[in-house]
């Protein structure tokens, strides 16, 4: 255990880039590409039959630029913990409305990256948008753990042995 503690205390600085990266890009790439479909990124967010269509239009309309702001703190490693946060709660409400929405029978593409909506019966991906959003949640929690890292705005703390 003691090994495997000295090598994640060398490897950590890069893991922490890397989970950075890969939660930070899907954000802000998720959120460009409802943010030029704004109509769309709506649809998506009334089609999970959740909110009241007001709010749901609120929501579809915001989350984009949301995702995008998430996501380029992250990128850039600025404000990494409160950052870490909002995308990690994010992941884990997208969790959630997919699982309600694959338990209520509905037919629906999640929307994730653009536009969704109703899809044909048997053509849902619910399980893979599951994992692949709980595989998020779960870097969102280690960089909430390890903030700071490689190529990072945020300011490390020194050290003492």
């Amino acid at each position: 255990m003691k090994k495997f503690m000295e090598l994640h205390g060398k490897a950590q600085p890069w893991l922490n880039l890397l989970g950075r990266l890969v939660l930070g890009i899907v954000l802000f790439l998720a959120g460009y590409l409802k943010a030029k479909a704004p109509a769309e990124a709506a649809m998506s967010v009334r089609a999970y039959e959740v909110l009241p269509i007001p709010v749901a239009n609120i929501l579809g309309y915001s989350l984009p630029w949301l995702e995008i702001g998430v996501g380029l703190l992250l990128i850039i490693g600025l404000a990494v913990k409160k950052s870490s946060i909002l995308g990690g709660g994010l992941m884990f409400l997208f969790i959630v409305a997919i699982a309600q929405a694959w338990a209520r029978g509905l037919s629906i593409d999640c929307g994730c990256f653009g536009s969704g909506g109703q899809v044909e019966p048997g053509q849902t991906k619910y399980l893979q948008e599951i994992l692949r959003d709980a595989g998020l949640t779960a870097i969102a929690i280690y960089l909430f753990r390890y903030p700071h890292g490689k190529l990072a705005l945020d300011k490390r703390p020194e050290i003492r042995a």
